[in-house]
């Protein structure tokens, strides 16, 4: 069989094609409103912030900067 012909035409495993390539399906950007932000060093927990990721926020005990739960 010549190489190729397994493929529809124009689909000959160059690549992903068409809109959001790449895009897995179901997933979310982020994990939603709820929940909490904790310190990966000293545990201490914050409510989550709506609009602000954990990264971008320091523990208040100890200043790392936090990963959400």
């Amino acid at each position: 069989m010549p190489r190729g012909d397994a493929m529809p035409a124009g689909r000959q495993g160059t690549g992903p094609m068409g809109q959001n390539a790449g895009m897995g399906r179901g997933r979310r950007g982020g994990a939603g409103p709820a929940g909490n932000c904790v310190c990966p060093s000293c545990g201490t927990k914050v409510a989550h912030q709506a609009g602000i990721p954990c990264v971008s926020m320091n523990c208040p005990k100890c200043g790392i900067r936090m990963i959400r739960e």
